[in-house]
């Protein structure tokens, strides 16, 4: 499904019009001298705002954890996503190890998840002695694939931990009904979610946890940072207390308790005021720098359907109940020497591409703490093929152009 963001695009320094102007004005087949040849794989794009926010925690002398910015974010986060609290965290891992604490695991307890996936969203549950079941993926959408799950469901289950790949939501829908059917808590690793849907509701809102990231290499970007998003009622109290070093920090600032003290376990998760205010900034102009991510997404994407056509690549599948971010373009190539040949080539033309994780259960510590539920033969085969190429709200239909010229000069 199309993303339709909203008409608010105003500060961004690389503006929409220019950017759409370029790209209808620009043939496919432009000659690669008129071209940069040094494309980075990731160009965020600066709103312009960021600094004026950040001088303004500068000149309050209250840089510390949830300030003014801090709670301009949560606000933001819980009407754009429609949880019932957002705690801003220094890191999208740190709101996972908040999403692990909050559901009381103890050791050998499992926790279904994605091979295909960052160590944070294992490494959070770990910590807390649980073990990570490693479920295949789905062959369209890279996520975890909800027709295997109940399989892997044993007594020591507790958690499925969903991750939304490329910000192309899972199914929820029926991975919630699983979870209910078996009383199992939901934890969305939304940590490329940010602003995506499935069938009309936001990336974030649907499990009992989400964890959103704002990375340097996310769509919305505080450089790090993350947020833990809490959709169930029942949670609410004890994840500020987790968050504040296990007190009532939060509960006697609002008056209503006379004195904070040590009441259960917890960390230090808050992050500064300063990074929220350079976030603030950025989820600001969150439509507009979906969008500009969106008109290069489109662009690669209509450029390689004839290499898929002719069999050579496979480009992202959406399903039509989900609407992405444009977090990520991948192609799919016909095999691991292909990817590596054409990952070289783009480098000797001076464009960094990238392949995406190697798999949990093949590395050492996934082999170390967690266990494989069925074959794994589609994350292992896709894993080998995946190469994905620069994006960025602040790249230029140029930029994307000569991507698409030199991918086409090697595999066309």
């Amino acid at each position: 499904m199309v993303y339709t963001p909203s008409d608010s695009c105003t500060d961004g320094s690389n503006s929409l019009a220019s950017l759409t102007d370029l790209q209808s004005s620009l043939p496919l087949s432009t000659s690669a001298a008129n071209f940069p040849l040094n494309i980075p794989f990731n160009n965020p794009l600066i709103t312009g705002r960021e600094l004026e926010y950040m001088r303004q925690v500068l000149v309050s002398k209250r840089t510390s954890g949830d300030g003014v910015f801090t709670k301009q974010c949560q606000t933001w986060l819980t009407q754009q996503i429609g949880s019932k609290m957002a705690l801003m965290t220094h890191s999208c891992t740190a709101a996972l190890e908040m999403a692990a604490l909050l559901a009381d695991l103890q050791p050998g307890d499992e926790v279904i998840m994605p091979s295909y996936t960052f160590v944070s969203t294992a490494n959070a549950f770990v910590l807390r002695g649980a073990v990570p079941v490693f479920v295949d993926i789905r062959p369209d959408t890279l996520n975890l694939d909800e027709a295997q799950v109940e399989a892997a469901i044993t007594p020591r289950t507790k958690v499925i931990a969903p991750v939304h790949y490329a910000g192309v939501s899972c199914e929820m829908d029926s991975l919630m009904a699983i979870a209910h059917q078996h009383r199992l808590l939901v934890v969305e690793d939304a940590a490329q979610g940010i602003l995506a849907h499935y069938k009309n509701r936001p990336v974030g809102s649907m499990g009992h946890l989400a964890a959103f990231s704002f990375h340097e290499t996310k769509n919305i970007i505080s450089g790090e940072g993350g947020a833990l998003m809490i959709n169930d009622s029942a949670l609410l109290e004890r994840a500020e207390i987790i968050r504040e070093k296990g007190t009532n920090r939060s509960q006697f600032f609002r008056g209503e308790v006379d004195k904070y003290t040590w009441v259960d376990i917890g960390s230090s998760y808050l992050p500064s005021d300063i990074l929220c205010a350079f976030l603030l900034a950025q989820l600001e102009q969150g439509d507009c720098i979906i969008q500009q991510r969106m008109e290069i997404w489109n662009y690669y994407h209509q450029a390689f359907a004839a290499l898929e056509q002719q069999g050579t690549v496979r480009r992202p599948i959406i399903p039509t109940d989900c609407q992405h971010n444009a977090h990520i373009y991948y192609l799919l190539t016909e095999s691991l020497e292909v990817r590596t040949a054409l990952m070289t080539y783009l480098k000797q033309q001076g464009i960094q591409s990238t392949f995406h994780y190697v798999p949990l259960h093949s590395a050492p510590a996934g082999l170390k703490y967690g266990r494989v539920a069925g074959q794994l033969a589609v994350t292992d085969d896709l894993s080998n093929r995946l190469v994905r190429l620069p994006l960025g709200a602040a790249m230029t239909m140029s930029e994307a152009a000569r991507v698409v010229e030199a991918v086409l000069e090697f595999l066309g």
